[in-house]
Order: structure tokens, then sequence, then C-alpha cells
């Protein structure tokens, strides 16, 4: 009984959490009006797919989309050779004041993003690289939390295995590409859905870094959109169905990864 009495609760709450998402997908398929009608419809009379065609053709969110896409895709590339290159260095190499600078960076964690939002629009505007794809790569480059995540998980890994390939000539380089980025596979995983979806899902910085509307993401895009169109429900759900998708495959392709780096990351970290 008291199984069977979890696994109700579970399966209750599990459908209270999807039933926004499952209605959004339903409203996205129906036409003009009908998400709005009273008494409310959950599943649409007829499917059509005329929202997202208004959406790729009239409102051209394609321009919108490859944005989020190449950005979400070079910010996470690049963070996860800066974030490693220097999680690896504070885990295994010995320097004067490595534990004060690492402490330092740690208390960082504390300032909200958005104090810091004013000066780094400020130093980007004096090199000229606002309203391009370099103010929003840059500031992705690396954080403090991709730095303390990849030093607790290298930590982990023996100091003899590369001691043994120092002593066979392997340089320094050789030994992060060799050893340090296969046997981090996991957690590596791990920070690349967290940069993925912190870079894709991201909208104040967008808005104040972007101005140009061929220039903006998916998140400020449809931003607009619902300015413009507030009395489309319909057409609002079709956003947000494009905006959520991608996000939530990549989460379900990789979420073997995720756990085992969480996992693996809070036991030896």
């Amino acid at each position: 009984m008291k199984k069977f009495l979890l696994y109700t609760f579970l399966i209750f709450t599990a459908f209270l959490t999807l039933l926004p998402f499952i209605w959004m997908l339903s409203a996205s398929l129906m036409n003009d009006g009908h998400a709005s009608v009273y008494p409310p419809r959950f599943l649409p009379d007829a499917t059509t797919f005329i929202q997202y065609k208004r959406l790729f053709t009239r409102l051209n969110l394609s321009r919108n989309f490859f944005n989020s896409l190449f950005l979400s895709i070079t910010v996470t590339i690049v963070s996860l050779l800066f974030n490693s290159l220097a999680g690896f260095a504070f885990a295994k190499y010995k320097f004067a004041g490595r534990d004060k600078l690492f402490n330092i960076l740690l208390s960082t964690m504390i300032i909200p993003a958005q104090v810091t939002m004013l000066p780094l629009f400020l130093m980007l505007k004096s090199f000229g690289l606002i309203n391009t794809y370099f103010a929003i790569i840059i500031p992705g480059m690396a954080n403090v939390f991709g730095i303390f995540l990849i030093r607790q998980y290298v930590m982990s890994i023996p100091d003899s295995l590369i001691e043994a390939a120092r002593i066979e000539g392997a340089s320094e380089f050789q030994i992060y590409r060799k050893i340090i980025l296969p046997l981090a596979t996991p957690i590596l995983v791990t920070l690349a859905i967290f940069s993925f979806l912190g870079t894709w899902n991201d909208f104040l910085w967008p808005l104040i870094s972007l101005t140009d509307n061929s220039m903006y993401t998916l998140p400020v895009a449809l931003a607009n959109l619902m300015g413009e169109h507030t009395q489309d429900p319909e057409l609002m759900m079709a956003g947000s169905v494009i905006t959520i998708l991608p996000v939530l495959i990549i989460f379900l392709a990789l979420q073997k990864y995720y756990i085992k780096g969480i996992m693996m990351g809070s036991v030896k970290g």
C-alpha cells in the first residue's frame, strides 16, 4: 500500500508538472482563436501546423533560431575549452597563490550577474563589440561555476597517472588532451548541457547587448513577438514550443552522462 500511494503521488505530481507543457503543445496545433474560447479546449478539434508556418515564413523566426543555435553551440565549445584548462590547472598544478586565487574566484559567485552587466556592457562597447556575436561569446568563454565543477572532478584523477605520462615523455598539453579530457567526459557533458541551456535560454544579456532585429536570439525575438501578437495565443504557444524543443531533445539524449557527472562529482568532489 505504501508503494502504491508513493507511485500514485509521483504520477500525479508529474502530470501536474507536465500539464502546462502539454497544453502549450496542444494550443500550438490549434487554429486561430481556438485556444482562447470558453470553456477552454485542452485538445485541438483539428490538428494544424499553420502557426509554425507563420513563424518561419511571415515572421522570419528562422534567422533568430539560427542565431540561438550558433551562439549556444559556439559558447558551449569555447567554455568547455577554457573551463577545462583552468579546472585542470587549479586541480593538478601547484603555483604561488593558487588556493587564494581560487577562493577569490569562488567568492565572485555570490555577486548577482545583473550587477556586472553595466561594466561588462561598457567594456564591450569600448571595443566596438556591441551588437555583434562576440558580445555573447566573450562573456560566456569561462565562468567560475564551470571551473569549480571541472576542478572538483579532475582532483579525483590519480596524480600517479599524470606522473607516469610525464615519465613517458608526454607534454602537458598531451596529458590534458589524451588523459584529462577522456576521463572527464561525464563532467564535460554535464557542463556542456549547463552552458548550452544557459546560452539558449538567456534573455536579459542578449536584449541589452544586441540592438539589431536580425541579431536577436530566439527568446528576445519571442518576447518581441508577444508584444506584437498579444491576441494570438496559438502563435505564442508555437513559438514557445520551438524555443523549448531543442533543449529538451538535447537533455533527453545526454541525460545519462549528465546524471553520471553529477553523481560522480558529488561522491568524489
